[in-house]
This record gives structure tokens, C-alpha cells and sequence, in this order.
């Protein structure tokens, strides 16, 4: 197969070395010239600079789209109107402006579009929902998923201030940057009925976005939790607790572990001398480590673009995710909570 891969920054680079290391060489690179990463390992690799031209030139079976978030949509909707498989970087984009555009083309052409939330290739996370679908916990009640992580030590080769994450014309802010838990939670836990939030730019970072938020959320089936996202922590913590009528589940991207405690008594039951919660841990395999949830990624991938299987997740998986964290900023801007059925865009 031939792949395009638009926007060679970090993540577009994670997908070029991951796509060669599954044995695709048949690689044509469409950029601007603008990443701040060196370009040796590119070298031999056909470059294009117009979308439009590249497909027509190249005809590429898949499109990887990971250039800025704001510019996804310039290349995923002529990707799906020529056909082509088409792996497209979270968030989908920085507005809902368009996407329908994008929904026609990939119905009228056929184009499979995966999004790529690679936690839904995390081996304890997939875990995590098993369990929760087993009923390990009971009625889950309550889930909080903190994910905080300083800016500038992100990509140490490049000034933060120009990187996307910070900047509002590409799209960045913390809340689409890291919108992986609103993703996953979905994923885990059902559909968020509303939600709220406080969000804003407090901290001395130089950049023109949101850098820390709460979000608090009220899922369909009845659970009440939340998300804090924020640009400013050192050192970095990713974690995920959620609480059942039964157990707890705490989760822990650190060292990718996650820990089942069960509660043998009756929800709502007393005793002086309740018994001694079971718990039990489960580790991720021997040896992993995060790329290979990219890998994992871009397996699924290979096999989307050859008809051998269908996206995990989809556009449609995408779009509501993007709706979440613009639905968090409508609340900062409004001072209300959002009904997710009723909001449209921000």
C-alpha cells in the first residue's frame, strides 16, 4: 500500500518510524517545511506540498493526517473524497465548522476514518473496560481522571510558545490538546449527558490558550465525575480512578497499572468489623512501553485501510469528543452547564 503522511512534527514522525518498522516503505511526505525536528531520517522520501496535487500525483491508498489541529480538515475531506483510508489525528479539528463536510465525503467515497485516541490500545485501560462490563464493581457512581503535564518540557527541541498545544490559531489549548481522557471515559464509563467547567490561562506560561481546566460530567446512566487537564505540572501525573457500588478501579499511566479493589460486604451494609477489601493488580505485559500503543494503532490501521477490519474508533467517536472540550469551553465562556444534546458548537 501507499501511505501520505501530512505534518512532520512529532506525532507525524511516530507514525512515519512506526509504519516503517511494520515493513511500509512506499511513503510520500506532504509538509510545509515548517517542524522544528531534523530532517535526515526523511531523506529518499518523495515531498509534496499541495494536498490536491499529492493525491492526484501519488494516489495513496491511506492518509495519516498529523499536521495542526486546525488545519486537519484541509487534508482529511479531499483524502476522503478521493477514497482513501484516512488515520486522523485527535482532535479531529478545532471547531465542528466543516465536519459534516468531511461525514458526506467518507460516506459517498467509502473511506474508513480511524481517530487516533491510541489509550484505546492500552492493554490495562482495555482491562479496566472489561471489567467494568463484567459488573467487577457494581453500579459505577463516581470517575475522576487527572492528567497534568508542563508545557515547555513537552518537545525540549522547540520553543512551547510556537508549538500548536499553545497556540489558539492552531488549535491548541489543554482541554483539545489532551482530550484523551474525554475520549476514554466515554469509552469506559457510556455517554456524558452534561457537563460544566472552569477553565482559563492562570499560570505564567506564554501562550494565548486555556492551561488549566476542570470539567465535571454527568454521564447518561447516572454517574457524576470529572477531568482536570493542565499544562503546568512537574512532575507529570496521568491518572484514573473510578468507584462502583462494589470496588474501585485505580489506573496509573506512570507504570500503566491498574488496580481492582472489591468490597465482599453489600453496598450499604454496616458492620463494626466490615471484612478486608480484596485487591487485586494488573500489570501491563513484560516490556511495554508507549509506543506501542502507536503501534498498536497503526496495525489497526494497515488492516482498516485493507478492508480487513473496522475503526475502533471512529469519526463519529472523534466528533463527540471534540464536542466535549468545546462544550467545557461554551461553560467557562457562559457561566452555565452545557446539555451535550443541545449544544451545537462554540
Amino acid at each position: 500500500m501507499k501511505f501520505l503522511i501530512a505534518g512532520l512534527g512529532s506525532i507525524g514522525r511516530r507514525h512515519f518510524r512506526n509504519l516503517i518498522a511494520l515493513g511500509e516503505k512506499d511513503i510520500v511526505l506532504l509538509r510545509t517545511r515548517k517542524a522544528t525536528l531534523p530532517d535526515d531520517e526523511l531523506a529518499g522520501y518523495p515531498v509534496e506540498t499541495d494536498i490536491h496535487e499529492a493525491l492526484e500525483k501519488h494516489k495513496p491508498d491511506a492518509v495519516v493526517v498529523a499536521n495542526p489541529t486546525a488545519l486537519h480538515l484541509d487534508v482529511a475531506i479531499p483524502a476522503a473524497q478521493a477514497g482513501c483510508a484516512i488515520l486522523l489525528e485527535k482532535p479531529v479539528s478545532d471547531s465542528l465548522d466543516r465536519l459534516d463536510v468531511l461525514q458526506r465525503a467518507a460516506q459517498k467515497s467509502g473511506s474508513k476514518i480511524l481517530v487516533g485516541f491510541q489509550f484505546r490500545y492500552h492493554p490495562t485501560l482495555d482491562k479496566a473496560r472489561e471489567l467494568i462490563q463484567a459488573n467487577a464493581i457494581g453500579k459505577v457512581l463516581t470517575v475522576h481522571a487527572h492528567w497534568g503535564e508542563y508545557l515547555p518540557q513537552w518537545h525540549p527541541w522547540e520553543d512551547y510558545r510556537q508549538s500548536y498545544a499553545a497556540r489558539a490559531d492552531l488549535g491548541g489549548g489543554v482541554i483539545r490538546t489532551l482530550t484523551h481522557p474525554l475520549d476514554y471515559l466515554r469509552y469506559l464509563i457510556g455517554e456524558v449527558d452534561s457537563l460544566w467547567s472552569f477553565n482559563g490561562h492562570i499560570s505564567p506560561l506564554e501562550v494565548d490558550v486555556e492551561d488549566v481546566a476542570e470539567i465535571g460530567l454527568k454521564f447518561n446512566n447516572g454517574a457524576i465525575g470529572g477531568v482536570h487537564l493542565n499544562y503546568v505540572q512537574r512532575p507529570p501525573r496521568h491518572t484514573l480512578e473510578i468507584i462502583g457500588t462494589q470496588g474501585t478501579l485505580r489506573w496509573d499511566n506512570a507504570d500503566g497499572i491498574l488496580q481492582l479493589q472489591k468490597f465482599p460486604a453489600p453496598f450499604g451494609s454496616y458492620s463494626d468489623h466490615p471484612p478486608a477489601p480484596v485487591t487485586e493488580t494488573f500489570p501491563p505485559p513484560e516490556g511495554f512501553e508507549r509506543n506501542q500503543l502507536f503501534l498498536s494503532q497503526t496495525r489497526h490501521f494497515i488492516e482498516t485501510a485493507r478492508g480487513e477490519s473496522e475503526p475502533v474508533c471512529t469519526l463519529e467517536d472523534g466528533i463527540m469528543a471534540l464536542r466535549l472540550a468545546l462544550a467545557a469551553r461554551e461553560s467557562q465562556k457562559s457561566g452555565r452547564a452545557v446539555n451535550l444534546a443541545e449544544f451545537q458548537n462554540a
